[in-house]
């Protein structure tokens, strides 16, 4: 059985909110989680910086879409102020092996990097 580790379940609980719709269409509640330097891979290959993913989400996120479910989530604390998760999810049959870096900035967890790699379909 895994340790209790406060950092990791703190990450863990921030990247779950990340993922709930109704915080996704807030740029305020996506902001609050999202470190200044923030930058993402997405699946698709884009490179996302923090104003281009907090526009995007508040665009994107249909307010009757089915939620993001996640699976294997797992964390290590690389550092007092550092954590890394890796989880898979799966959005209406669009699976992705995810991975992020939550950086404590104050009393806060905030995301510093998220990448994600599409897995599952067809030639892949």
């Amino acid at each position: 059985m895994p340790e209790h580790n406060p950092a990791v379940e703190s990450a863990i609980e921030a990247e779950l909110r990340l993922l709930d719709p109704e915080i996704r269409r807030s740029p305020e509640q996506v902001g609050a989680l999202l470190h200044p330097d923030f930058c993402e891979f997405g699946a698709s290959g884009r490179f996302w910086d923090r104003a281009s993913i907090i526009a995007a989400l508040a665009t994107e996120t249909d307010p009757g879409a089915r939620p993001v479910t996640t699976s294997h989530m797992k964390g290590v604390q690389l550092a007092p102020d550092l954590v890394h998760l890796t989880f898979d999810t799966d959005h209406d049959g669009r699976r992705a092996h995810r991975s992020s870096l939550w950086r404590l900035s104050g009393q806060e967890w905030l995301l510093y990097f998220h990448q994600a790699t599409l897995f599952g379909f067809a030639g892949g």
